[in-house]
């Protein structure tokens, strides 16, 4: 066997002119960034004596507001379940209308395109905050945002399901004179199903944190019991509600990952 043959290889291309310039521009950025918002480990480590304070005044935790805390937390809940639902219901028609092969035209695809991402990129506290002015504090208000940001976060993806379908189908129906409709109803959306379905389950976790978070601003839900416990400084009332929180994020997210086994397989 030759020397070259037991050379072990390079570990790393060496990088041309331009990738090597690129390189330098990216550390330069993360340099200036890391410089713009202030980063410091030395400020970290001085906080961190504050920190434990912090902590310690959240144990032990409160059971005194058990009831309300427990009902807050099914209203929160409730949000994201049917913000979800009515969210990726009205994603589907938006996804066939956003998809590259089945939208009827050019136009009415960028259009339904630019919709969703502007459902996408605006943040949902701000959803909340509008819908908070248009029908006043508590769920609904919530419910509205949940449903406009599962819209953002479904469409885009139901969109890329459908134009990633086996085409073999429906070229099969079109050869038999079916209909853009039919052929979406009878061989896009059974094929899209699974990863449809999968995303579904994903935004129903993402708007279960959501919600806690729109509760800050009004819109309903526990995240206003753990509003008006951290603003009066009952850090024992504060500990339960994040505890609460959290149980019920991991059960969902537990629920949701079990679901998309079962699909998947």
């Amino acid at each position: 066997m030759t020397d070259a043959a037991l050379r072990a290889p390079a570990r790393f291309e060496r990088p041309g002119i331009l990738a090597f310039l690129l390189w330098v521009a990216a550390l330069a950025l993360l340099a200036a960034s890391l410089r713009g918002v202030g980063f410091s480990v030395g400020t970290f480590v001085e906080g961190l004596p504050a920190m434990g304070r912090f902590a310690a005044n959240l144990f032990p935790p409160s059971t005194e507001r058990l009831g309300p805390m427990l009902a807050a937390l099914a209203e929160t809940f409730m949000m994201a379940v049917a913000g979800t639902a009515i969210g990726a219901a009205l994603s589907l028609p938006l996804a066939v209308l956003a998809a590259r092969r089945l939208s009827p035209h050019r136009v009415m695809e960028l259009a339904t395109r630019g919709l969703i991402s502007l459902f996408r990129t605006v943040p949902d506290l701000i959803w909340a905050l509008f819908f908070v002015v248009t029908v006043g504090l508590g769920p609904f208000a919530g419910t509205l945002a949940l449903i406009v940001d599962t819209i953002g976060f479904c469409g885009r993806f139901f969109a890329e399901a459908m134009e990633e379908a086996d085409r073999g189908p429906q070229e099969a129906l079109a050869a038999l004179g079916a209909g853009r409709g039919a052929i979406v109803v009878s061989a896009v959306i059974p094929a899209a199903a699974p990863a449809m379905i999968g995303t579904s389950l994903f935004s129903l976790e993402k708007a279960t944190r959501s919600s806690v978070v729109l509760g800050l601003v009004g819109a309903g839900g526990i995240g206003m019991e753990l509003e008006v416990a951290i603003s009066f400084f009952n850090y024992p009332e504060a500990a339960s509600i994040i505890l609460a929180i959290f149980v019920l994020v991991l059960a969902v997210e537990q629920a949701s990952q079990a679901l998309r086994r079962r699909i998947i397989a």
